[in-house]
């Protein structure tokens, strides 16, 4: 199993970095691939683990999938040799069940396997099941499988009962086939949302109210194929912003999104952080400590959950304390041991962390459990005294594309030992 060796105190990250494309809009956006059968040719796509899970899952179905294995991909689903995704596929990556929707909408029928994924708790389709169902769908869960029926989608008044990246992105897509009109209130209003939307409109779908928290759908007939470039990952630009500030460097990040990442970027500021942005870049210039910042996770706009622990890992060497509460999943502080083994000085009191900056972080073996802890271990790493050693990285291959080659570029020193 793959690792990264770490040498820390290497110096000031200095340099700049080409940001990929971001893996949760390039998930729901391949599965909107099902919904026509002329080709959506996409640009900007990471090659990343779960990308090519999701292109293994929509092949296993009987669509075509080219792609150059740097960035394009090709889809056409023109026709369907089976409406199942099956559990050995679905277990691995819980954006598996973007294609109900699509099929569903589509073909009339799909059979899904309960989804799985990182193992920061309970992420339930709930709310996917229900909107479907005031669409007109006829669903059970038998043997693990969602079964889903009906001959056409109807349009229908939605208002969730919380906001979900998920339900959103699966609702839009049946919703863009439906018959008649559907409302979706409570949407989810992340930037990644936004990006499938515009792809379902460059498809010739009809949606008002894109990046809001209310999506209005007029369903059409059919879709037809198109040409799209996938956003810029705000996530992992914002890793590698984080970076840049605990070695006190300069980086700039190129085939970036700044207006996705307006929380993140101030808060950064808030740590002393020298912030410059254009269209498509961002600048940090870090020349002093960072200050320690306080961090509420909330659903966009607020504060995103997936840079919970990058921002943690920043305030471990940070002057002061700061308290950093995670209000999105109920066990995503699995990083804090490990961060904690470096000399990090961490207290968990349920949903919160309460993060007293140190002088120094020292190197240390530690454990990934989750794709962002794993992002985060390895930013210790950078500015840890000694070598650091993060085991099971195979998390870091779902959602980083080379990431010890991009930071190693800057001035990191960072190896990967199978």
């Amino acid at each position: 199993m793959d690792k990264l060796v770490i040498q820390g105190g290497a110096g000031p990250l200095n340099g700049e970095i080409r940001v990929s494309g971001a893996k949760n809009a390039a998930l729901p956006i391949l599965c909107a691939g099902l919904l026509t059968a002329d080709t959506l040719k996409l640009s900007n796509v990471p090659m990343l683990r779960d990308v090519f899970t999701t292109q293994k899952l929509l092949q296993g179905m009987g669509v075509r999938v080219m792609t150059d294995n740097v960035q394009e991909v090709e889809i056409t689903a023109a026709s369907l040799d089976t409406l199942v995704a099956p559990y050995e596929l679905v277990k691995t990556m819980r954006a598996s069940i973007l294609v109900l929707g699509p099929m569903l909408a589509r073909y009339g029928e799909a059979t899904v396997s309960l989804p799985g994924g990182c193992a920061i708790g309970s992420r339930p389709v709930d709310q996917h099941i229900k909107g479907l169902v005031a669409m007109g769908a006829e669903i059970s869960i038998e043997h693990g499988y969602v079964k889903a029926k009906a001959k056409r989608l109807r349009g229908a008044h939605i208002v969730m009962d919380m906001v979900t990246v998920g339900g959103t992105e699966n609702l839009l897509m049946a919703a863009a086939l439906a018959e008649g009109t559907t409302i979706l209130e409570n949407a989810a209003r992340e930037p990644e949302v936004v990006d499938l939307a515009n792809c379902l409109v460059a498809m010739g779908a009809r949606i008002q109210g894109i990046g809001s928290d209310k999506m209005v759908v007029e369903g059409v007939e059919r879709l037809h194929g198109a040409e799209y470039a996938v956003m810029p990952d705000r996530i992992e630009a914002g890793t590698f912003l984080v970076a840049g500030a605990m070695t006190r460097g300069h980086v700039v990040l190129r085939n970036a999104a700044p207006r996705a990442m307006d929380v993140i970027l101030d808060k950064l500021a808030e740590t002393g952080a020298v912030i410059e942005c254009g269209d498509d870049w961002i600048s940090l210039d870090m020349k002093r400590r960072p200050k320690a910042v306080n961090v509420r996770t909330m659903p966009h706009p607020g504060f995103p959950t997936d840079m919970q622990a990058q921002m943690m890992t920043l305030n471990t060497i940070a002057e002061g304390a700061a308290v950093m509460t995670e209000t999105i999943f109920e066990n995503r502080f699995m990083h804090v041991p490990e961060l904690n083994r470096m000399g990090a000085s961490i207290e968990v009191e349920g949903n919160t962390a309460i993060v007293k900056g140190v002088d120094k972080l020292s190197g240390a073996t530690v454990m990934a459990t989750d794709l962002r802890a794993s992002a985060s271990l390895v930013i210790a790493g950078l500015a840890a005294e000694g070598e650091t050693t993060v085991d099971r990285i195979y998390h870091l291959d779902r959602g980083y594309e080379h990431i010890e080659a991009k930071l190693n570029g800057v001035g990191a020193n960072i190896t990967r030992v199978g």
